[in-house]
């Protein structure tokens, strides 16, 4: 049958329609985590595919990360002359004792810190995937991770002056050999085993909650005066006691006069305890729920 014009124009509009319309995979639709190159449907857009390719692409990442790294770097000489100058919050540093007598230290959160872990958060945009701890330890067995612009020339330069380099990052214990072996082959300071305090480092007479570093800062305060810490949560500084975004607001408000000097923050807008404020904490949610909730939080004109 010969279509006329219109018919014609007609059948076009319906395909069309019926090729942008989204279609949902059933829930327990298989995904393969070996198949990096595995696409989700259009219709599972992923929260962290701006982010990712933010700082993967992006030279306003680059030059973040380089101003952070180069401010720190001119404030060191003067936190190496004052033995007064210590980036432990006071509550810590009580508890451990004096610090003016002991070698100076840099505390270094390692992933989105030091190492770039960006080519794992793509692996999961491209497969539709979140975060699980066995993808993860696939990624940190590869040792693939490069360092995050600025912090090679930082941390020789600390190392330069005698400063040790520590990372304290919520990377497990088991994880350290191929996390050390990929500092090392990166070019960063490595002085041995001991500056790795992982997720699970036994910290004697100190009570360790989930992944809070409170424990792990005091275990590095024994032996340490530590110059200034940097991070990419506000957990790498300070316990967090309630993940609220109001708790994490007094937090901020109280200890703001840090950064900059004593405390260096890197931009993650990829992951972080910011995201689970927005929803309870509750990861057990659904994805759509918990995007609601994020949505709700946005702040509109008024």
């Amino acid at each position: 049958m010969r279509l006329t014009a219109p018919a014609l124009s007609l059948l076009a509009s319906a395909l069309l329609l019926a090729a942008c319309k989204p279609t949902t995979p059933p829930a327990d639709a298989p995904v393969d985590a070996a198949a990096p190159t595995q696409a989700p449907a259009a219709s599972d857009p992923s929260d962290n595919l701006n982010a990712v390719l933010w700082i993967q692409r992006s030279e306003e990442y680059r030059a973040n990360s380089l101003s952070i790294f180069r401010a720190a770097a001119d404030h060191l000489d003067d936190a190496i002359a004052q033995t007064n100058w210590d980036a432990l919050v006071p509550e810590e540093r009580e508890l451990i004792g004096e610090a003016s007598a002991l070698p100076p230290a840099v505390i270094m959160d390692i992933d989105e810190t030091v190492l770039d872990n960006s080519p794992y958060q793509a692996r999961l945009v491209q497969n539709g995937m979140e975060y699980d701890e066995v993808t993860w330890a696939q990624w940190v067995a590869e040792k693939k991770a490069k360092p995050v612009p600025g912090v090679l020339e930082f941390a020789k330069a600390a190392e330069a002056k005698g400063v040790t380099i520590l990372y304290l990052s919520n990377r497990a214990q088991h994880l350290q050999e191929a996390t050390l072996e990929n500092l090392r082959a990166e070019g960063l300071p490595v002085k041995d085993e001991s500056v790795f305090l992982g997720l699970g480092t036994f910290v004697e007479n100190c009570e360790q909650h989930g992944t809070e570093k409170t424990c792990r800062r005091r275990l590095a305060g024994r032996d340490y005066r530590v110059l200034m810490q940097f991070g990419d949560q506000l957990g790498d500084f300070v316990d967090i006691v309630a993940n609220t975004t109001d708790a994490r607001g007094e937090l901020l408000d109280t200890y703001g006069d840090w950064f900059g000097e004593r405390w260096w923050m890197l931009a993650n807008p990829s992951y972080g305890g910011w995201e689970p404020a927005q929803f309870n904490n509750d990861w057990a949610q659904p994805t759509e729920a918990r995007r609601a909730s994020k949505r709700g939080a946005l702040e509109l004109a008024n």
